[in-house]
């Protein structure tokens, strides 16, 4: 009787899969910081102004807010391009070991600000190193796994950022965030350096990258810019920069209004509106690129801009109290306009080639910061404006979803294509 001999895996193709998963481990757990980072400022903003400064009112804070997050924005995208560049010249693993070490440090730090433009340089720094670790995660985990993969690894990611905002929300809900506590939640945001110490250790540096290096000099910035990529560029730069608008713009300011709404009476709405705005993102990050990979990458953004518009409109112009309809419709805003960010993961590789790819989708996607930055300053003066009204202000902002609608059908359809070399 024949026996057959079960097929094992060779140690080469066992060790190229281990590689891999701890590529997406470290990719996964540096963004999903990432996004613990960016939710901190939105659920200690109000107590923690109201601290430095010496208000109640939300009338001069709403100013100090639009500011800090501008600082915060412009330094992601300083730090998009400054470590993408040097994730294409020196390596994706050691970049990203020095962005993590620079978000997570100066974040704890914020610990010891003593006036609102302190808290502000300190966000900003902190904002380098977060902007770097999202365009060197994506190009790590892009280079490292086969294409077929690419649309759920996008959304895995994506949503990875979500996942740090939720238990940052969940922290909210468990822990009041005063005047008297918020220093605290500051302070551990420096645990994330732990993790710097991992990748150092075992996470593998990119085969695509060492080959692309070895056979032509890299010049990252000059080439992003050069007459065969410039399209794609500012291309990159004009989607993220409806998505980061509309998120940073007036999203992100809903804890603030949640507080609002209550008088700070209900202590965990902040947290729990946070919470419910990033669960229905980690949904989102994998509807968008699953939408992509089966319809192609252009429609998926237009039916994305037109649910943000639709959702975004709905809350801002016809909920007026803290409820159960306010957090229904949380948890929808978040699904829908975080839907962007499992599919900028997916798209923006796919338009530059190995050897320049950390900083063209770097650059694109935190460029969009500055005018993202421009967005949140406006919001606080909108803020002002309506007599700090966040419902009239953010029915303003997020009419930026209507320019999606238009540009994207500007972009190239890269649905089915390899990863450009």
């Amino acid at each position: 009787m024949p026996t057959t001999t079960p097929q094992t895996q060779s140690p080469a193709s066992a060790v190229r899969t281990r590689d891999q998963w701890l590529v997406l481990i470290a990719a996964f757990l540096g963004w999903m910081f990432d996004g613990l980072e960016q939710g901190v400022f939105p659920l200690v903003a109000r107590p923690a102004l109201q601290d430095l400064i010496g208000v109640e009112g939300d009338k001069l804070i709403g100013p100090w807010m639009g500011y800090i997050t501008a600082l915060f924005l412009v330094g992601a995208a300083l730090g998009g391009l400054a470590f993408g560049w040097l994730g294409d010249r020196l390596g994706r693993v050691r970049a990203m070991v020095l962005s993590i070490l620079a978000y997570s440090l100066f974040t704890g730090a914020c610990y010891f600000a003593q006036a609102p433009w302190q808290l502000g340089v300190l966000r900003f720094f902190a904002a380098v190193g977060m902007g770097g670790e999202w365009s060197l995660g994506v190009a790590l985990v892009m280079e490292c796994w086969p294409e077929r993969h690419r649309p759920l690894l996008a959304g895995a990611i994506g949503a990875a950022a979500n996942i740090g905002f939720g238990l940052l929300g969940l922290l909210g809900t468990l822990f009041q965030v005063t005047r008297d506590s918020w220093r605290w939640v500051m302070l551990a945001g420096a645990t994330p350096a732990l993790l710097a110490l991992f990748i150092i250790r075992y996470v593998p540096e990119s085969e695509r990258w060492k080959r692309a290096v070895t056979k032509t000099s890299s010049h990252p910035v000059r080439e992003v810019f050069s007459r065969g990529l410039i399209k794609h560029t500012l291309l990159g730069i004009g989607l993220a920069s409806v998505v980061l608008i509309g998120t940073w713009g007036s999203v992100q300011w809903m804890p603030a209004w949640a507080d609002q709404l209550t008088g700070g009476k209900i202590h965990n709405a902040k947290g729990l509106t946070q919470m419910l705005i990033a669960f229905g993102a980690v949904v989102g990050c994998f509807i968008g690129p699953l939408i992509g990979g089966k319809m192609g990458r252009r429609p998926a953004y237009f039916l994305l801009s037109l649910a943000s518009l639709i959702s975004c409109g709905y809350l801002f112009r016809f909920v007026d109290a803290y409820g159960t309809l306010f957090l229904v419709m949380a948890f929808v805003v978040g699904t829908a306009t975080a839907a962007f960010f499992g599919w900028l993961p997916l798209y923006l590789p796919e338009l530059f080639p190995t050897r320049v790819r950390a900083t063209g989708q770097g650059l694109s996607y935190n460029s969009g910061r500055i005018f993202a930055a421009i967005g949140a300053v406006q919001m606080g003066h909108l803020l002002k404006y309506y007599e700090g009204s966040y419902a009239r202000a953010g029915a303003t902002i997020t009419l930026i979803y209507v320019v999606g609608l238009i540009i994207i059908w500007l972009a190239p359809e890269t649905k089915g294509k390899p990863l450009p070399e």
